[in-house]
């Protein structure tokens, strides 16, 4: 006989009326799913856990319209956004980590005084404007400095090619730029045989092109080595990254004032840490401390430089 599902309810077996009593559950608001109505132990089990569980529902009330709590207002909210890299982003994200995995990559580090070039700077800065019409930085002087010393060390200036190595007679230097979409590196050409002003006016250039999403395939080509300075966002001192297929980049950074040794006297000076990332598979220990070193005695006497000494 089909169960009539219409029949009274409040008919349950022995074992469900326990359950009912003992879960303080009416049993006249319980269907039985047994024979002819009747409430069976599982019907009394549900019938109870649907009771806890109701009993435990937070009222819907608004909690700004409940007399005794005052408003509450949600904090801390925890928001996740995805969005797709940009191409640039992701060329530049290929190329770190090419450099990370194929090169024998070493960093080694030094500190300059720039005492000297601030006295310069200060001195012929003026004049330096009222001519070119743009002031001389510190990059053009550290460019300068690298390319001089890089003419006299082939090895810090040349690339692997598969079995091969292969080397510059001029210096090509990347200038890495910041700009809202991530950084780039076009190089300046020539810079052992051009002046002064025609770096800083380049930089002016390729920087304000970068910024404004202006530069093209062929700027962003080239380069045999490369410069970046994490001084301009405050960076004490980091290991650069090689931009390949180069073989070394020079890292600047803040300027600080320090207490340092000279001649047997504690003074204070601006100091900056170099520091010099190189491929190992073609530089030499030796000769990336010795390319460091002789690009801090330039700097710090800068006399030497201009006059090409």
């Amino acid at each position: 006989m089909k169960p009539n599902q219409n029949y009274a309810t409040g008919h349950p077996s022995p074992a469900a009326g326990k359950i009912l009593r003992e879960g303080d559950v009416d049993p006249t608001n319980v269907s039985g799913s047994g024979k002819d109505g009747r409430i069976t132990k599982e019907d009394a089990v549900k019938a109870v856990e649907n009771k806890n569980v109701s009993s435990t529902t937070i009222p819907q009330t608004p909690v700004e319209t409940a007399p005794t709590l005052p408003k509450m207002v949600v904090s801390g909210a925890r928001v996740v956004r995805v969005e797709k890299m940009s191409r640039m982003r992701k060329t530049i994200a290929a190329r770190l980590v090419s450099a990370k995995n194929n090169t024998a990559m070493l960093t080694t580090f030094n500190e300059v005084d720039l005492s000297a070039v601030n006295e310069l700077r200060k001195k012929y800065q003026d004049k330096f404007v009222a001519k070119y019409g743009v002031k001389l930085g510190y990059m053009s002087l550290f460019a300068k400095a690298c390319a001089k010393v890089l003419m006299e060390m082939p090895d810090v200036n040349a690339m692997i090619d598969s079995n091969d190595i292969v080397y510059h007679d001029y210096v090509d230097i990347s200038i890495a730029i910041s700009t809202p979409n991530g950084l780039v590196v076009p190089p300046i050409q020539n810079v052992e045989s051009i002046g002064y002003h025609d770096i800083e006016l380049k930089i002016k250039e390729l920087a304000d092109k970068a910024r404004n999403g202006k530069l093209t395939l062929e700027e962003m080509k080239g380069g045999t080595f490369t410069i970046t300075n994490g001084g301009t966002f405050g960076s004490l001192l980091s290991t650069p990254i090689i931009n390949e297929p180069q073989s070394a980049i020079l890292g600047m950074h803040a300027i600080k004032d320090r207490a340092v040794v000279v001649d047997g006297q504690i003074v204070v000076r601006p100091m900056m840490y170099l520091a010099l990332s190189y491929d190992h598979r073609i530089i030499d220990g030796s000769t990336s401390v010795t390319f460091l070193v002789k690009v801090k005695e330039l700097l710090e006497d800068p006399m030497t430089l201009m006059m090409d000494l």
